[in-house]
């Protein structure tokens, strides 16, 4: 079986964060970078896959070359391979751009049974590519994923929903997000660490994808001005001589709460 996980490098979530004064677009130079937290979720559900059976895992991310400190860890994790889209010209794509990247890098792994993802990234928070990116790719997705296994050709999942438990089904090859509770992911080992120095990274670009309109001039959204969120106000102090209760009754109706 070749798994395909899709990974990320995003700012920080405990960074200060903010847009770009030139384009508005993610200053990710301002804040510390890190594999997210959701990818590593999905690169262990690969990996627990490929435990449990013959598997090889292959990482594929779309960033610039600091992505490749995202790759290494997930190498490190024990994925076998990585594929590593960068280009300047990415910079400022949409969802949409970004899938047809991504759908054009995994036709470059043969024989793909299973694609994983997270469901959404902690930068964008879009929880759009892996929709789009299965109907690019005319793959059933399964989506919002809790649990899964797999049985011969057949992905079985359960998503969890304000509604209760949902359980779903789909043949392979198919697309799984992963939410939060799909499993604890592993902490890299030292070997692991070692031997994800070894292990190939293919390099390439939108042209070598064959991969136009994308960036920010393609977008089908764009942030036209962005302002920093204003301190918090001092709260308002009651002084309760007997008739706290009617202050604060009072204040409520006027802040039109009750």
């Amino acid at each position: 079986m070749n798994i395909v996980v899709l990974i990320k490098q995003v700012p920080d979530t405990y960074s200060e964060r903010r847009l770009s004064g030139s384009d508005n677009t993610l200053d990710r130079a301002s804040a510390d970078s890190v594999l997210d937290e959701i990818n590593e979720r999905a690169v262990e559900q690969a990996l627990q896959i490929k435990e449990a059976g013959d598997a090889e895992v292959t990482v594929l991310s779309v960033g610039p070359d600091g992505a490749g400190d995202a790759i290494r860890k997930a190498l490190s994790m024990g994925a076998d391979k990585a594929i590593h889209v960068s280009d300047e010209s990415i910079h400022g794509s949409d969802v949409l751009a970004t899938a047809k990247i991504l759908a054009k890098a995994i036709g470059k792994v043969d024989g793909v049974n299973l694609v994983i993802a997270g469901n959404e990234s902690t930068d964008g928070a879009a929880g759009a590519v892996p929709a789009i990116l299965a109907e690019l790719l005319g793959l059933p997705q399964v989506t919002h994923v809790r649990k899964m296994s797999i049985e011969g050709s057949t992905v079985t999942a359960e998503r969890e929903t304000d509604e209760g438990i949902t359980h779903l089904q789909a043949q392979l090859p198919a697309l799984v997000s992963v939410g939060e509770k799909i499993n604890e992911p592993r902490y890299p080992s030292f070997k692991g660490i070692m031997a994800a120095k070894k292990k190939p990274v293919e390099k390439l670009t939108v042209a070598d994808l064959g991969v136009d309109e994308v960036g920010l001039q393609a977008a089908w959204s764009e942030v036209t001005e962005a302002a920093p969120k204003p301190p918090r106000q001092a709260g308002q102090k009651v002084e309760d001589g007997g008739d706290g209760g009617t202050k604060i009754a009072e204040y409520l109706i006027a802040e039109k709460l009750i």
